[in-house]
């Protein structure tokens, strides 16, 4: 069953002939994609369309998988802005003494915060045929730091949620607090976002880059706040800059036709830039630029099947969405 919330969609949308005339089948068809359980479409601060399917609601709380690497790029910009982080180019050797003490290795220790924040370590990937290994692992920062190299730093992505986890192991060590509650204090709190659960490492890290409990709503904060450079209603939460560098393309994705920036999508739908927090099995924050449009959308993960979904999005994206989007 699916459910539709019409705020301000009367106004916006069902005056066009477009969406007057296909809405119904509009519907079907985007939750007939993968397992979509909600949509929801923001334009110019004010939302346009809510779409959600069977019990799902705006503060159901779903796991957005690896769009929560893109929270985490936030989290990396405030860190520096506060002083925690030098910057980008910051060497990552003395964040873990632990390990280069027993395993001197030059190169490792001069991976920089910005070749894990645009996946360009030149370390193995802990995701894919070896993700299983790395979370059943005893300890994920050594395990993620003890892949070989097979590439330099800063050479070609590597897509490794081992390399995001090292991020929010050096947030928490370097401010002296968890990351989840360094979230709360400089992103989350000021923002009302409260997370349904984060998974921890067995030494108690909070995962960097994947099993993030958010809701749509919160979702759509998020996208909010890049789309106006970081600020959220009156408070500058993000530096205008960091949310720009973020958004730059830096490497392309080896597996999907995707540009990369700092843990950003981006990719051009019909003749639109659009950048993207992407999550497994269809969890997403897209936003447009150019429209001031953000849309999120969340999927059910139990049978998300094939990623056939990624394709079926986009082009449901520049055949029916912006079309719509663009007549309101």
């Amino acid at each position: 069953m699916i459910r539709i919330v019409i705020p301000l969609l009367l106004v916006l949308l069902l005056s066009t002939e477009l969406y007057s005339q296909h809405s119904e089948r509009d519907i079907e068809e985007i939750f007939s994609i993968g397992t979509v359980e909600s949509v929801i479409i923001e334009k110019e601060n004010r939302i346009v369309a809510e779409y959600y399917r069977e019990n799902m609601n705006r503060n159901s709380y779903v796991n957005i998988k690896s769009a929560s690497k893109s929270v985490l790029s936030l989290l990396i910009g405030i860190a520096i802005e506060k002083g925690y982080i030098a910057g980008v180019d910051e060497p990552i050797g003395h964040y873990f003494p632990e390990y280069f003490d027993q395993n001197p290795d030059p190169k490792k220790e001069s991976i920089t915060i910005k070749d894990l924040i645009t996946m360009r370590s030149g370390l193995e990937t802990t995701s894919f045929r070896n993700y299983g290994r790395w979370v059943l692992s005893h300890n994920w920062v050594n395990f993620a730091l003890h892949q070989p190299m097979v590439e330099e730093p800063g050479g070609e992505m590597i897509y490794s949620t081992g390399t995001s986890h090292l991020l929010s192991v050096i947030i928490s060590r370097a401010s002296g607090i968890s990351t989840l509650q360094f979230a709360n204090r400089y992103l989350f709190g000021p923002m009302d976002i409260r997370i349904g659960g984060w998974d921890r490492d067995p030494q108690g890290y909070h995962m960097g880059g994947n099993n993030m409990a958010m809701t749509p709503a919160d979702m759509l904060k998020i996208g909010r706040l890049m789309l106006n450079n970081g600020k959220y209603r009156d408070e500058q939460l993000i530096p205008p800059g960091w949310i720009q560098d973020s958004v730059e393309v830096y490497t392309r994705s080896n597996f999907n036709p995707y540009d990369y920036g700092y843990m950003w999508w981006r990719k051009k739908v019909q003749n639109h830039e659009v950048v993207f927090a992407w999550g497994n099995g269809g969890q997403y924050i897209i936003l447009l630029p150019e429209i001031d449009t953000t849309i999120i959308i969340t999927s059910n993960l139990t049978n998300s099947g094939s990623r056939q979904y990624q394709r079926e999005i986009f082009q449901f994206l520049g055949d029916v969405l912006l079309p719509a989007i663009n007549g309101s």
